[in-house]
């Protein structure tokens, strides 16, 4: 007796990021972790051609940083990112939701306070020697000490995050054994996007988002 073909549903896409969204966080992340170390070791460098050299292409780095987080900011304000599972608890989605905030804060500051840095110190800045960048600031000695402490603090403030951005990615994926990581570029959805009051839009097993529910 032949037996009726059976049917069910395909399984359900899991939402994901955009390829440029993708490749704008790698892009973003390996620039920002090599510019920390490099800028751990160029400090300690003695004064030579080749310390200048090092400084020299830590500032162009960190002015196409700028230019990369500007060009996110603006990818993202049209481009809403996917939605997240209902196993998450609220109050992780909400601290999530600061740090992320946080994240973008410090990946416009640090460069801005670089840049900032080295107008006081009154130093000539290009962009790859392709075209001149404007001083912000005046020569002034006591401002160049002030915005070189400043990023320093948020230097060490970024790796912190950056530390607990990793954390919090591996918490979902090897101990929720959530969708999360493999939603997300690298764990991006444990720094939850940047989002208005109240919690962030959530996707249910169902794939029906529970804000829609509510009405």
């Amino acid at each position: 007796m032949r037996q009726r073909p059976s049917y069910g549903f395909a399984p359900e896409q899991i939402p994901r990021y955009t390829g440029i969204a993708i490749a704008l966080h790698w892009a973003m992340a390996i620039a920002i972790i090599g510019m920390l170390g490099v800028g751990l070791w160029m400090t300690e460098l003695q004064t030579s051609p080749t310390k200048i050299e090092v400084y020299t292409w830590h500032k162009w780095t960190g002015l196409t940083i700028l230019a990369l987080a500007a060009l996110r900011l603006v990818w993202r304000a049209y481009n809403a990112p996917p939605l997240y599972a209902e196993s998450i608890p609220a109050w992780q989605l909400r601290v999530a939701t600061l740090t992320h905030r946080a994240a973008y804060l410090l990946m416009f500051a640090m460069p801005l306070t670089g840049w900032l840095q080295n107008s006081a110190a009154g130093f000539p800045l290009t962009w790859f020697g392709l075209f001149k960048v404007p001083a912000l600031v005046a020569r002034d000695k006591a401002m160049f000490a002030f915005w070189q402490q400043a990023h320093e603090l948020l230097a060490w403030a970024l790796m912190a995050l950056i530390a607990l951005h990793v954390l919090a990615a591996l918490k979902h994926h090897f101990v929720d054994r959530d969708d999360t990581l493999e939603a997300h570029p690298a764990g991006e959805a444990s720094l939850t996007c940047i989002c208005g009051s109240g919690s962030p839009p959530r996707v249910s097993a169902s794939g029906i988002n529970s804000r829609s529910l509510a009405g």
